[in-house]
This record gives C-alpha cells, sequence and structure tokens, in this order.
C-alpha cells in the first residue's frame, strides 16, 4: 500500500507525543513492506527536495517553514503521487482542507491524526478539521470526545491505542527495588502530591517508592516528600531510557498514575504489561482510567485517602513481573488496526 503521510512539522523539526506516534506508525508501515512517503517542511541540511531517511522517503514542500506556501503546495504534489491512502496532521488545521484537496483527484480516503497535544485554535477552520477526514483516529476516547465537541461524529471517529514493543519488555531483568512506581515528566499536571499524601498515611513502613521523570516541579516534589518524612522511603530517579524503566516496572508491584492531564497514560500501559497492578487517580481530563476500565489488576480511585487503601489493597494481590494479556497493545498488533482502517475506508469508497 501506498501511503501519504502529510505533516509540515515532523520529530526532527520538534518532539511532541504526537508526532512520534506518526512518525512510529511511518517506520512501521515502512518495516511491515508499505511504500511511505512523508510531504513536510525540509528538516534535513542542503537543498534535494527528497530524501530517504531509516527507509522512509521525505519530501521537502517547503525550504523554510512557510505555511502558506506548504498549505498551497500540498493538493498537487501529494495528488501526482497517487497514493492509496492519505494520512494527516490537524497541525496546522489548514492542512485537513488541503490534504482534502489531494485526497478527491487521488481517489484516496483521508485519515487524520488528532493525538490531542496540538496547538489548535478554537475556530472555523479546526472544526472543518474535524469534519472534512473520512475518519479521525484519536488515542483514547477521552480525545474522541474532544474532537466530536469540535464537530467530527461518532461515524468518522476512531480509537486507535498507542502501542508498546514487548518484546523488550522480555529482554530486560527486573530490579526489584521499589515496592510503588510512578513514571510522568513532573510538570504542572504530575500532581505527585496526590501520591506523596497517600503514603504518608500507610501505617507500615516497610515499602518503598521509585518517581521516575523529572521537570520543573521535581525539586517542589522532593521539598514536599521531605516535609511528610517520607523521603527517605523514596528514591527519585530523574529520566530514565525504556530498558531502566522496564527493569524497575518489572520489579516493582504497583504503579501509580495520579496526572491531572493525559492524552494516552503510555507508561502506565508499559507498566501494566510489565505485570505491575495499576492504580488510577480519576481525572476529568486524563485517560488512564480507560486502560483499566476492564483490567482485574487494578483499582480506580478519586483521591489520596482512597489510593492509601488501594496500595494496602493491592499489597495483597500476587506479584508479577510479567503479562502477556497486554501484548495486544504490540506494535504490531496496533498497526493492524491501522491498516484494518485503510482497508475499510477504500472498501468503503469502492477502491478494490
Amino acid at each position: 500500500m501506498r501511503v501519504a503521510i502529510v505533516s509540515e512539522r515532523t520529530v526532527f523539526h520538534e518532539f511532541t507525543d504526537g508526532r512520534e506516534r506518526l512518525h512510529r506508525i511511518a517506520t512501521n508501515l515502512d518495516a511491515r513492506g508499505h511504500d511511505v512517503i512523508v510531504y513536510c517542511a525540509q528538516w534535513w541540511p542542503d537543498y534535494p527536495e527528497t530524501i530517504e531517511h531509516e527507509g522512509i522517503t521525505y519530501r521537502g514542500v517547503t525550504v523554510s517553514e512557510s505555511k502558506a506556501a506548504f498549505l498551497t503546495r500540498i493538493p498537487w504534489v501529494v495528488a501526482l503521487d497517487r497514493p492509496d491512502v492519505i494520512h494527516a496532521t490537524p497541525e496546522p488545521p489548514a492542512v485537513v482542507a488541503a490534504a482534502k484537496f489531494a485526497a478527491v483527484p487521488a481517489r484516496a480516503p483521508l485519515v487524520v491524526e488528532w493525538f490531542g497535544d496540538e496547538s489548535l485554535p478554537d475556530s472555523r477552520v479546526t472544526r472543518y478539521a474535524a469534519k472534512m477526514p473520512d475518519t479521525v483516529v484519536t488515542p483514547s476516547e477521552l480525545v474522541r470526545t474532544h474532537v466530536r465537541e469540535h464537530g467530527a461524529t461518532s461515524e468518522n471517529t476512531r480509537v486507535i491505542p498507542e502501542s508498546i514493543d514487548a518484546s523488550l519488555i522480555d529482554g530486560v531483568e527486573p530490579d526489584e527495588d521499589a515496592d510503588i512506581v510512578y513514571a510522568r515528566g513532573l510538570d504542572a499536571d504530575a500532581n505527585v502530591q496526590t501520591l506523596l499524601l497517600a503514603l504518608a498515611e500507610l501505617r507500615r513502613r516497610d515499602w518503598s517508592a521509585t518517581i521516575i521523570g523529572d521537570g520543573p516541579r521535581r525539586e517542589a516534589v522532593e521539598s514536599a516528600a521531605a516535609d511528610l518524612r517520607i523521603d527517605d522511603r523514596i528514591t527519585f530517579a530523574g529520566d530514565l531510557d525504556r530498558a531502566e524503566r522496564l527493569s524497575i516496572y518489572r520489579g516493582a508491584h504497583t504503579f501509580v498514575h495520579t496526572a491531572f492531564r493525559e492524552n494516552f497514560a503510555t507508561e502506565l500501559l508499559w507498566a501494566l504489561a510489565c505485570g505491575c497492578i495499576g492504580i488510577v487517580e480519576y481525572q476529568a481530563e486524563s485517560s488512564a482510567h480507560e486502560l483499566i476500565e476492564t483490567y482485574p489488576r487494578s483499582f480506580r480511585v478519586t483521591d489520596d485517602e482512597e489510593l492509601t487503601e488501594a496500595i494496602r489493597e493491592a499489597a495483597g494481590m500476587e506479584r508479577l513481573d510479567r503479562d502477556p494479556s497486554l501484548d495486544r497493545y504490540d506494535h504490531e498488533d496496533v498497526l493492524d488496526r491501522y491498516l484494518d482502517c485503510y482497508r475499510d475506508l477504500r472498501e468503503e469508497q469502492g477502491l478494490f
């Protein structure tokens, strides 16, 4: 299948979770043998219009970041390459209209990847971006709801979750230093305070916790732990690479998620696949609870008191270092869901 990915900015311009997801889709499609072309603003040096990078073709629609030029050129540049599917981002939202103008002559369905971390205005153009595509893909029901608030419908939206590499988990040894783990960037939405208050209420003192992540709130979090006199039982590990995180998750008993905002709780998913019991504090702007709605080794709580009780209850549950039932979120399985989406749309349009 020939897939055109339209994204003015890529992970090579600036990293975001949404761009990383689209990059992973492109990489996995290429690894599966599909022909992938990414149409973007040029991020490579010199002036070749097209380059090959790690098996993927990147076509510089513009040399510099000029939104007007990018939007003007996308319709004819993409249409001339006759893709089977066009997969675009909504940032900026006018890109969706440009991609739609390419989709019509190319006779290709338009899929828009709407992760939820895009910087989008509340405008008529954004509402068009939600309505125009044949399908808008979101990582969670939370983001799907937001897209529908912009005017999308249940018929032109579908949820495809984030994915993990299950084989990486089996390649690391468990590190059994921590009973309880928290992992996230320590910013204003981290809400580690709830976890610290819950830990301070544990009567038994034989627990240990590891907080993974760095950010502007780290110093405040460490100070709060010291004020609660539990800092001697907590390891602040900072930002760790994937292998280090997986080793800690495999050795831990419980993973706690309390963040105020999360488009998809990827670290929670990794931890569950590593055998952790999941405890999620419900937040209106976080999708984390979606992962555990039907997952038996989990608790959903609403405040620090319930979190303390959940940690106590979790202590009596079996300790695991792997849960293969979460392998359904493996990269290959999730990629199949994208391919099913592409095929469904082409079949609906009579393109097979």
